[in-house]
């Protein structure tokens, strides 16, 4: 049963979304969750959808409610370079900056609560819990990027494959807490061209390494996308970590 759903001091909007305890919205009290209710629009969007454009203003943020987000650098002859991912409950947008140099998109279906730039600033003012918040999950997204860093920097093909699915692992189901996340199944939300990319390596190396976690029974594979991994831990030890 969800934490709130009988609560009735909860915004009817809000009581049935487990990523609100753990995102930026579990900082506001029932009257300022009431209040940015009003302004808020649910969006369910398909994949390859384009949620935030790189150097257009911004007007709207967001809180990820479900699905994966790409967030990719592009350069001025063309290349692409996939720089994170974001999952729920992630915080979409840049706060206190009209511009961001990222390209968002909805690397798989996505469920999105939408909310007034204007709106949410204002109440960042007013709600100190909601700034804090909005600085921890801007922090936790510092230490991931410096972990990635790491991750691309000095680990071999087998430990950058591995690092990626647990990675969208410990994603899979915002949900869960990681001490139940033996079986974990999920579809890769990036193709394996993008994984290449994200990586850093060929797509022919990403295909032998997932092969070889495979066969040593790290993972299992069902229709080239669905990956079930039986042991968290042993999935880690691959890692290099």
């Amino acid at each position: 049963m969800r934490k709130d759903i009988h609560n009735s001091d909860i915004p009817k909007l809000c009581r049935s979304c487990e990523a609100r305890h753990k995102g930026v919205c579990g900082a506001l009290t029932p009257s300022q969750l009431t209040a940015l209710a009003k302004h808020t629009t649910r969006k369910q969007l398909p994949s390859g959808t384009e949620l935030l454009a790189s150097e257009e203003p911004a007007t709207n943020y967001a809180s990820i409610m479900s699905g994966v987000v790409k967030l990719s650098k592009l350069l001025i002859d063309g290349r692409q370079q996939i720089v994170g991912l974001k999952f729920a409950p992630d915080f979409l947008g840049r706060p206190l900056k009209d511009t961001s140099r990222i390209t968002a998109e909805a690397a798989t279906a996505v469920k999105l609560c939408s909310f007034p730039k204007t709106v949410l600033e204002r109440m960042m003012a007013e709600a100190p819990g909601l700034e804090r918040r909005l600085l921890e999950q801007t922090l936790k997204e510092l230490d991931e990027a410096r972990e990635w860093m790491v991750t691309l920097g000095r680990k071999t093909a087998q430990e950058k494959v591995a690092s990626f699915l647990y990675l969208i692992a410990l994603h899979a189901d915002p949900e869960l807490e990681d001490d139940d996340r033996d079986n974990t199944s999920f579809d890769l939300p990036l193709t394996r061209s993008d994984i290449a990319d994200f990586l850093g390596l060929t797509i022919e190396t990403v295909s032998r390494q997932l092969t070889r976690l495979r066969l040593d029974n790290i993972i299992r594979i069902e229709h080239s996308r669905h990956i079930t991994v039986p042991s968290l831990e042993r999935l880690l030890d691959r890692c290099g970590d």
